[in-house]
């Protein structure tokens, strides 16, 4: 049985042990060992999820099963309009997928967001990234390509993808 809970600052560790469990997946084959490495540390470092979560008032969401953890999202108002909203991440474990943990996860978001009054959702996706396709099937759609430079030489190439709520 999946349960989501209001992740607290003494979860974030249990998101970065998420993160770095199922980044290796995810982006194995798009990404390389370096980038991947780079990007998990400067991520997922409490130091760095302790900052959104403080300071930039992200919400951290995470979906167990059984009490065990299998997947986390984040979001938060955008800066410049705060009736859109930015999904920062979402993830499932490899051995979750295909399970509804993920859809579980967004459906939350949506919904925490629309009782804000919210009138879209935007998300990055990696443009080589699978889950584009989940995206799509719940109602996004690509608006534009953005090459986002993220330091050491590293980009991240993704698509800006937008709900209409």
């Amino acid at each position: 049985m999946i349960s989501i809970k209001e992740a607290g600052l003494k979860d974030l560790s249990v998101i970065s042990d998420l993160a770095h469990a199922i980044w290796p997946a995810a982006y194995g084959e798009i990404l390389s060992p370096a980038q991947l490495t780079y990007m998990l540390n400067k991520i997922y470092a409490l130091t760095s999820l302790e900052n959104e979560f403080l300071n930039l008032q992200y919400k951290f969401i995470i979906a167990y099963d059984k009490h065990i953890p299998v997947g986390f999202a984040s979001f938060s108002p955008k800066e410049e309009e705060s009736s859109v909203f930015h999904l920062h991440r979402i993830y499932v474990l490899p051995r979750q997928q295909g399970s509804g943990t993920g859809k579980m996860l967004l459906d939350n978001v949506i919904n925490a967001i629309k009782k804000r009054g919210a009138t879209a959702l935007t998300l990055n996706v990696n443009r080589y990234n699978k889950a584009r396709s989940f995206y799509e099937k719940k109602g996004f759609i690509i608006s534009r390509e953005v090459d986002i430079d993220i330091g050491q030489g590293y980009f991240m190439n993704d698509y800006i993808m937008e709900l209409l709520l």
